[in-house]
């Protein structure tokens, strides 16, 4: 039976693990890229000094661990990552580190930073978030510091009506754009497109760096707090095999989390033998990563082949436990969030599995709505109980996770004897926030500097 007992740990991750923060940048070869005006700028990894407004800014950066009860003789626990009401995802945490490292060059330069980034969505909301959070503190003004984000149409659902959207200087400086043409991928060739072809121009004719932050040690440097969280709130040397299960689409948490293990056990805070092992849980649109880790390959053809059934609708399947057994579409997109195809991450997430165990899953939207009542109960005790309707959900990744690791315990996926940490990395509904209207509808580069750099 599933519990659901009170909350035993909270921690921010900024600013608990202040001292990680550098660590992990060295750790990971993180430092500065090209210089002002050029294509590939970004800004070192020094921080702001911790003064009063630094924290404010930093103050939604929270995460809660907690027990979730048994499933079938598995201890399951909770790192909740959603705390923040402005973004409810785990994005918070890289987005307010690169802000504060934007914050800190154009304090110590006097330059302008504009963050320009690709995404599905979330790394997009968080980004706005943390920018609106760091004009409210009065860390920068606003001709200081803007962000600009590329979105695929297929998500314009999930952005949100927040600080830059409702004042109309900001809104100018700092706009939304939705991508028209092509697959929703595309957003990440065209903004590099942009900022390679105009990063000159921006700085030569408008004093403003552009800077593509969509690079993985970005969010690496963050996640690895994630590991000091667990040292502290339930440290792997008292507990028993584990394994760490994550909605994933490129898999940034569970690296950033290996990267703060490597930290860690660098310096005598944790040991390499008691390492957690991982579940990766995908969904049908984009199982790339399962694939590649069952199977060496991205290739669908290693999908196990679906059968129409006539009698209960939709397709199944029982030749493979790490995918669906029943869906409604063997391409469902169950959330466009999870967009990437062959991640260039997989080779390393192949790694550590065979390093330290683990495997991967893949869900669909009605194995997800079989168990939503289980899930709902669950959570039903917590700070943010899951909706009624599942119809309501705009972000599936803590109810794909959980759905994953109960279909992985009784598929027997799950050794004997494990417990799962599972990490709650995105959950939100329509009832959390007004629905934005893009800036702009862009298709090709010239549009978006139009959209960018035509208003300044």
């Amino acid at each position: 039976m599933l519990s659901t007992p009170p909350v035993v740990n909270a921690r921010n991750l900024i600013v608990d693990y202040y001292d990680l923060i550098p660590a992990a940048a060295a750790r990971c070869g993180a430092a500065p890229g090209g210089g002002a005006g050029t294509p590939g700028f970004a800004p070192g990894f020094d921080l702001p000094a911790l003064t009063d407004d630094i924290r404010e800014f930093f103050a939604a950066a929270t995460a809660t661990w907690r027990p979730l009860g048994e499933y079938q003789g598995h201890p399951i626990q909770l790192m909740d990552l959603t705390g923040n009401p402005g973004t409810h995802t785990t994005k918070t945490f890289a987005s307010m580190l690169i802000v504060a490292r934007a914050v800190e060059h154009i304090r110590r330069t006097g330059e302008s930073i504009c963050i320009f980034t690709p995404t599905s969505a979330n790394k997009g909301i968080a980004l706005r978030d943390a920018v609106g959070r760091a004009l409210a503190a009065g860390l920068v003004k606003p001709d200081q510091l803007s962000v600009v984000v590329l979105a695929p149409a297929s998500t314009r659902h999930k952005f949100r009506s927040d600080r830059l959207a409702g004042d109309p200087a900001l809104r100018r400086l700092s706009p939304l754009l939705r991508f028209t043409r092509g697959a929703a991928e595309g957003v990440k060739a065209l903004g590099r497109a942009f900022v390679d072809g105009y990063a000159a121009e921006a700085y030569d004719k408008h004093g403003l760096n552009l800077w593509y932050s969509l690079d993985l040690r970005n969010y690496l440097v963050a996640d690895a707090a994630r590991a000091a969280f667990e040292a502290d709130a339930s440290p792997t040397s008292s507990a028993g095999p584990r394994w760490h299960a994550h909605a994933v689409s490129s898999a940034y948490g569970l690296l950033g989390y290996n990267l703060g293990r490597d930290v860690l056990e660098a310096t005598g805070r944790a040991e390499p033998a008691d390492r957690p092992g991982f579940l990766l849980v995908q969904h049908l649109g984009t199982p790339d990563m399962v694939l590649n880790l069952r199977h060496g390959s991205f290739s669908r053809s290693h999908l196990p082949r679906y059968q129409r059934d006539q009698a209960g609708g939709g397709w199944t399947q029982r030749e493979d436990p790490h995918f669906p057994e029943v869906t409604d579409d063997p391409d469902e997109i169950l959330d466009p969030t999870f967009y990437t195809h062959e991640p260039v991450t997989s080779p390393a997430m192949n790694d550590l599995i065979r390093r330290f165990g683990g495997d991967g899953i893949v869900v669909s939207r009605r194995e997800c709505v079989r168990r939503y009542p289980m899930l709902r109960d669950w959570f039903a005790a917590g700070s943010r109980p899951l909706p009624e309707d599942p119809a309501q959900l705009r972000e599936w990744s803590i109810v794909m996770a959980l759905t994953g690791v109960l279909g992985a315990i009784d598929r027997g996926i799950v050794p004997a004897g494990h417990e799962i940490v599972l990490h709650g990395s995105g959950c939100y509904t329509s009832a959390d926030y007004v629905t934005a209207e893009p800036d702009a509808e862009v298709s090709t580069v010239d549009e978006v500097a139009a959209a960018v750099l035509g208003g300044r």
